[in-house]
């Protein structure tokens, strides 16, 4: 009987109990991921043919950043429409901070990854189209505020979530509604 291979995690729940929950990730740490996605950005945007790690760094950043607007400890509901518009983490000061997609581009950096990735499918550059590169560009922004006042604890508390919620996605790719498109590169 062979096993179903489970995807490697970047973190593990050691990594998330040893982190500071007081403190945010190390400079060095932030400084890392905050260049890789400026470098995949860069990428995307001028590279004759911007490469599959470009876009999954990208990639990783938005599906961050919708775990730290969705999935927080107290969801802020629009009134009108009842979804999930932001929600409040434990700041480095123990006080709720609230994340939040700030310029209303979350949903439209996600379409634009996709739009990216079938281009890549279609055997085109892997490219951002205007208004993609304005809405990856804004999350990029809140992610960045994001790192730099939640507690590592949080931000590796983030990163197991978002691994959970993605191969929840893919654990279930064969029954997602009409229009939900799922994509890996």
């Amino acid at each position: 009987m062979t096993r179903k291979r489970q995807p490697k995690t970047h973190y593990s729940l050691v990594h998330e109990l040893f982190a500071s929950d007081s403190a945010p990730m190390p400079a060095h740490t932030r400084r890392h991921q905050l260049t890789r996605m400026a470098d995949a950005l860069n990428e995307m945007m001028h590279a004759p043919r911007p490469g599959n790690e470009a876009w999954r760094v990208i990639s990783d950043a938005v599906n961050l950043l919708e775990t730290l607007v969705l999935c927080g400890e107290a969801p802020v509901k629009d009134a009108t429409t009842g979804k999930t518009i932001a929600s409040h983490w434990r700041g480095c000061d123990g006080q709720p901070v609230e994340i939040a997609d700030t310029s209303g581009l979350l949903l439209d950096a996600i379409t634009a990854m996709a739009k990216a990735g079938e281009r890549a499918f279609d055997g085109k550059p892997m490219r951002l189209d205007g208004p993609g590169l304005q809405a990856v560009r804004a999350v990029l922004e809140d992610y960045q505020t994001a790192l730099e006042c939640l507690p590592a604890r949080t931000m590796v508390r983030c990163h197991r979530a978002t691994e959970k919620r993605i191969r929840e996605i893919f654990g279930r790719i064969d029954h997602l509604p009409d229009g939900v498109h799922v994509m890996a590169i």
